[in-house]
């Protein structure tokens, strides 16, 4: 068989048609495999009737819904490029991605129909836009746009025709523009299979399992995991919106083996655990990063008997870099563990040689599930790929054990009186806390020591003074660590995978003294 995703879905409908493959939240749908690689067929004639061919690419700005995934492995098969777009994203941020894609068709959700109606003015009329497609009952919208359920119906049956495989390209994921305007990272079928590969032979996963599906389909920490499940001929429940209390429910109703959350998700649903008594016995797993994960948290799900397992990945390697697999759980809660089965990982000088154990460096990350490229930048593309190496960008270090923990940020580092002092290493311990919510820390001018650490903090009670937390930081850090000032504020700011916008810090924080 070829190296196509959307030969996945085929594949796998006509191996185990009658399983269950997707289930909506809210919505009342399940559809069997052969029921949806039914209806992926059918738009993938509607694409095909729209004069979209291989090397064609299609944005996809809508929400977690059975539209995107059937639209997903359509264009997959046919070699029509996916541009998952967050749907949280201003209409200028989106008509650049449009227009820095070269998208020849957009679907949009028809909730964001006066959004997607400023993004077609901002492209001057469409821009390379040649078709707009609304999804879901509504109006509004570009004029001419169509409508998904009708193209859809107008289709004929039959199977598209398979319109690339192996390093083809797939999709391009943006990344957030967590430092300015956001990089596309083009991802083939030959890595995204590697990566749902890499995956599979790592993980605790077992014929019958049903994955909670709560992160946003625009992000491959759901991408990923939903290619995977095909793969498998798992079960992917899936939820429009992440809701902390329907999670629960889902969880009980549905029998949910696993899962992926960020910590802020993660937070934000053990309160609803503790208050209702609820049967997750199914579940075997909970898998959260994308953010420094706070030891108590884990913590605290061990407790009430859940296993939360810490992974490290990136959106260019595809998902996978390293992960607290089955045989390390609760042995480091610091730790990001060991590379996947078929990952490779490094912790470089700045040299370029490898670091010694308990050592900091640069994180370097090799295997076939990496991306090609970022779209359109090749200088962008030969900083970060090196002999077959990522360049992460991260800091990290390898314990004793072979497992490791992830500092901070390259870039995001502080230097203060020639020491290297990690945001993330003063994060944790604020949010261990009691009264803090949440915290982040940049690094701001200083006359005396170049840089000096700045605390964002969201409290839960106003009786909290910045003395209370720089105390607290002086009993728990070295003296050049500690912040020197604290601001309140009432959130920080994230994007989607739950990373602290430090850019967006620094801007409102920059004059701070």
């Amino acid at each position: 068989m070829r190296e196509n995703i959307g030969l996945l879905l085929s594949k796998r409908a006509m191996l185990s048609g009658g399983r269950e493959a997707y289930v909506e939240a809210g919505a009342s749908l399940r559809l069997s495999y052969a029921e949806l690689a039914a209806r992926s067929n059918q738009i993938g004639r509607a694409l095909e009737r729209l004069g979209l061919r291989a090397g064609d690419r299609a944005v996809l700005l809508v929400r977690n819904r059975v539209e995107f995934v059937e639209t997903y492995f359509a264009a997959a098969r046919m070699g029509v490029i996916v541009v998952p777009v967050n749907w949280r994203l201003a209409p200028a941020e989106v008509a650049f991605i449009v227009e820095d894609s070269g998208a020849a068709v957009v679907f949009f959700d028809a909730e964001f129909a006066a959004a997607v109606e400023k993004v077609f003015e901002q492209l001057g009329g469409g821009g390379p836009v040649r078709h707009w497609v609304r999804v879901g009952e509504g109006d509004g919208g570009p004029a001419g746009g169509l409508s998904y359920g009708d193209l859809r119906a107008s289709a004929g049956s039959g199977e598209p025709a398979v319109g690339a495989s192996g390093s083809d390209p797939l999709y391009i994921m943006y990344t957030s523009g967590t430092t300015g305007r956001p990089k596309g990272a083009v991802h083939t079928h030959e890595s995204a299979l590697w990566a749902c590969i890499t995956i599979e032979q790592t993980l605790d996963l077992r014929h019958g399992d049903r994955y909670l599906l709560a992160t946003p389909l625009f992000h491959v920490a759901a991408l990923t995991p939903l290619t995977t499940n095909v793969h498998r001929g798992a079960t992917s429940i899936v939820m429009p919106a992440f809701d902390p209390a329907l999670s629960w429910q889902l969880i009980e109703k549905e029998r949910v083996t696993n899962m992926l959350a960020v910590p802020a998700m993660l937070a934000a649903m053990l309160p609803f655990a503790k208050a209702k008594p609820v049967d997750w016995s199914s579940l075997r797993w909970i898998m959260t990063g994308a953010a420094p994960v706070p030891p108590r948290l884990v913590e605290a799900y061990a407790e009430i008997g859940i296993v939360v397992t810490q992974v490290y990945g990136l959106t260019e390697t595809c998902g996978p870099a390293c992960v607290v697999g089955p045989d390390d759980v609760g042995r480091n809660p610091a730790s990001t563990g060991r590379p996947f089965f078929h990952t490779s990982v490094r912790v470089v000088r700045d040299d370029g040689s490898d670091a010694s154990v308990g050592e900091a460096g640069e994180v370097w990350v090799s295997g076939r599930h990496l991306m090609k490229e970022y779209w359109n930048r090749p200088e962008e593309t030969r900083e970060v790929l090196v002999g077959g190496w990522l360049r992460t960008g991260d800091i990290g270090y390898f314990d004793a054990d072979g497992m490791l923990a992830i500092c901070d940020r390259k870039k995001d580092m502080i230097i203060s009186g020639g020491e290297n002092v990690y945001p993330a290493e003063i994060e944790a311990v604020l949010l261990e806390h009691p009264d803090v919510a949440d915290a982040a820390v940049i690094g701001v001018a200083d006359e005396r020591w170049g840089e000096r650490p700045l605390a964002i903090v969201v409290r839960r009670r106003e009786e909290v003074t910045p003395e209370d937390l720089i105390a607290w930081c002086r009993e728990r850090l070295a003296a050049f660590k500690v912040p020197k000032a604290v601001e309140f504020a009432a959130e920080i700011p994230r994007n989607p995978s739950g990373k602290i916008l430090k850019r967006v810090l620094r801007e409102h924080y920059s004059d701070k003294k």
